[in-house]
């Protein structure tokens, strides 16, 4: 007779094993960055190096440039998630506590916006920023990176403001407080998982972000971020796997780092806009 025990051990078993799969591309990639080209090419699927060996990542920090790039996109991802929250956060506060004319109509056309493909504007935004005389610069990338609708962000702070009780924002107002001061003093702190779920998801498309960084730094090499940077590794003739493999474990740790500190929050935030 099978229990609910068995079932339960049956289940955690295969879910462990499917987990180990699901991770082995990461693990396998993190192993190989301790390998030579060689012994990359010939192990395998095996993942377990003959011995490790650490030039890889120094040949990626300082041969490959990786410690300027690594500066470089720290700039710019830090700077894109300040920009993209509050703004995220401003345009939700508006859509959701605003009664204003046509609100309706602006948000399906903010909704219909995410059907547009990303690659379709870069031309349009190249030029904005050239004309801007911003191009080849680090403010230029910025702007650009926090360019956009950032539709799920927005809709999520709009369902969050939405149902915060009226009683709070009166109350606001009778001591005085004008429209950003409430939504700085009030709305804003109530919604930190909502900061932290828009943080960490622009942080990740943001720190892995190449088409833009590549087209707005293409005369400016030193520019370049982490993701552009990742093609120093690539040559017309051989290809440095092991130094890119190296590369890529450099560019994933910030990334680990930040989900892992901020995966409650993160959490919250999604069974939040999920309620709502």
């Amino acid at each position: 007779m099978i229990t609910s025990k068995t079932v339960r051990v049956t289940i955690h078993f295969f879910l462990v094993i499917f987990g180990l799969i699901w991770i082995y591309p990461f693990i396998w990639m993190v192993f190989s960055s301790f390998k030579t080209n060689n012994e990359l090419l010939t192990a395998g699927i095996n993942p377990i190096p003959e011995s490790f060996n650490w030039d890889n990542y120094v040949r990626a920090w300082d041969s490959a440039n990786f410690s300027g790039y690594f500066v470089n996109t720290v700039i710019l991802t830090v700077s894109t998630v300040i920009i993209v929250v509050f703004l995220c956060a401003i345009t939700g506060y508006a859509l959701g506590r605003v009664n204003f004319p046509g609100r309706n109509i602006v948000v399906i056309c903010i909704a219909a916006i995410m059907f547009i493909p990303k690659g379709y504007t870069i031309i349009p935004l190249f030029k904005i920023v050239n004309q801007l005389g911003l191009s080849n610069s680090m403010l230029g990338v910025i702007l650009a990176e926090s360019s956009g609708a950032h539709v799920l962000f927005i809709l999520m702070f709009t369902s969050f403001f939405a149902k915060i009780p009226k009683e709070l924002e009166e109350a606001a107002e009778i001591d005085g407080a004008g429209f950003l001061r409430t939504f700085t003093k009030v709305m804003l702190p109530l919604s930190a998982p909502m900061i932290a779920t828009t943080a960490i998801m622009q942080f990740i498309w943001t720190w892995s972000s190449f088409l833009i960084p590549l087209v707005l730094t293409l005369n400016k090499p030193e520019l370049r971020t982490l993701a552009v940077g990742m093609e120093s590794f690539v040559g017309n003739y051989a290809s440095d796997y092991a130094g890119m493999a190296a590369g890529a474990s450099i560019s994933l740790v910030p990334v680990m780092i930040v989900f892992i500190i901020m995966q409650r929050y993160f959490i919250e935030g999604v069974a939040g806009a999920v309620k709502s």
